[in-house]
């Protein structure tokens, strides 16, 4: 696995937990009445989308350990140019029932590659 890829999937693991770290103890009334938490989820989302977009052009087999990478990308297409039509609703179903998904399959892929490294140390 490239470094930019390692680097990639660190930048959706830290926006993932940032995600998740806004969120706390916040309920959907919450989300929808904080425009800075809005707009910080949103931006986080972005990160994670684009990420994975310039993973698909260095590395696309990665992708096909990440679950739906596909709608992930789309979703940070419709946050950045359809600004103006985002639902809340969408945005924090997408929180609470694909985010874990996403990190979990991030983590899986940073564990890979640290088992990758640790057996290169190994056997050089």
């Amino acid at each position: 696995m490239k470094s930019d890829i390692l680097m990639h999937l660190h930048d959706i693991r830290h926006a993932g937990q940032a995600v998740r770290d806004f969120i706390a103890g916040r309920s959907f009334q919450d989300y929808c009445s904080d425009e800075l938490l809005r707009s910080g989820v949103e931006r986080k989302f972005e990160i994670m989308g684009e990420a994975l977009n310039r993973i698909a052009r260095d590395d696309p087999a990665v992708l096909n350990k990440i679950r739906d990478y596909r709608d992930i990308i789309s979703f940070r297409n419709i946050l950045v140019h359809g600004y103006d039509t985002i639902d809340d609703r969408i945005v924090w179903d997408t929180i609470k029932t694909d985010l874990d998904n996403l990190i979990e399959d991030v983590d899986a892929l940073l564990t890979e590659k640290k088992a990758e490294q640790d057996d290169q140390a190994e056997h050089p």
